[in-house]
């Protein structure tokens, strides 16, 4: 393996993504990394850039459909220790990319910090959230995010300040390749306080989301002034199975799969969903889902 000489320890190949992402389908990557430091993350990206081989970042993969066929790029997860931590000083909370968001959550409320309940009930990891500002109803990640770190496609690092960045619905301004931490200004409050909105939340969540299945989240974003759910409840898809996939009877905005599902099973009913709203209502439904 002369394209990853010296990171033996670091690099798999043909590894199962399957294992590794919230759905439990999908293919094999030609290389796995998980980079234990920032020097081994830039030094493999420079070596993928000088090899002109595609990255593709990895958290829990909690909003991503892998397709069964091998994937040609070196997907690299940042699950080591050092992209992982939660440091909190007082209303200031640093978090790196690769930490896991309900762990963020009951740090922040055992401290007594208000700002990241919106958070409550969904999976993944910081950096995912940040990239498609993850949230709902009750608020977004971006809204309390006062500075990043983020590292290109070379493997420089740059720090970016809240006058930089732009959050949107599912959307940021954030072009660099890597996110790999974020601090965020929160708001003191009593921790009580703080856990009785985040169960509030979580009930809300609960009841109107299909929580107890395996899904990857909304598969689309809603159309402006539109829910993308009520519009797939709309054409009568709620609760279509194609194979080991079903169209959620709680939220017709998610698809949760059983141990059957197949990768195919899944674009099959987003294709179905689609071609259906479009037939209907003529809106087009833009993925929110991220596709590899």
């Amino acid at each position: 393996m002369k394209l990853f000489a010296g990171l033996d320890q670091i690099v798999k190949r043909d590894e199962p993504l399957a294992d590794h992402c919230w759905l439990g389908i999908g293919g094999p990557a030609r290389y796995f990394i998980t980079p234990r430091s920032r020097e081994e993350l830039a030094e493999v990206v420079k070596r993928c850039r000088e090899n002109e081989l595609t990255i593709k970042v990895l958290g829990q993969g909690a909003n991503l459909l892998v397709l069964s066929k091998r994937l040609d790029a070196a997907v690299i997860h940042l699950g080591a220790d050092c992209f992982t931590s939660i440091d909190i000083d007082d209303t200031r909370v640093t978090v790196a990319a690769g930490a896991d968001l309900p762990r963020l959550v009951r740090h922040c409320i055992r401290a007594g910090l208000s700002g990241l309940e919106c958070l409550v009930g969904i999976p993944g990891t910081l950096g995912g959230a940040v990239r498609m500002n993850a949230g709902g109803r009750f608020g977004d990640v971006g809204a309390s995010i006062s500075s990043l770190e983020v590292m290109d496609g070379a493997g420089r690092i740059y720090r970016r300040g809240k006058d930089e960045l732009v959050f949107g619905y599912r959307r940021t301004n954030i072009a660099a390749k890597f996110i790999l931490q974020a601090c965020f200004d929160l708001e003191a409050d009593d921790p009580q306080r703080v856990l009785r909105q985040a169960k509030q939340m979580w009930i809300y969540k609960k009841n109107t989301q299909p929580l107890a299945n395996k899904s990857a989240g909304c598969v689309f974003r809603n159309p402006r002034g539109l829910s993308a759910g009520a519009l797939v409840d709309q054409v009568g898809l709620k609760g279509k199975r194609i194979g080991g996939a079903v169209v959620s009877p709680v939220h017709a905005n998610f698809i949760v799969v059983d141990t059957s599902a197949k990768a195919s099973d899944v674009q099959e009913l987003i294709t179905l969903m689609r071609r259906k709203v479009q037939e209907k209502f003529e809106v087009q439904l833009e993925l929110e889902l991220e596709m590899w």
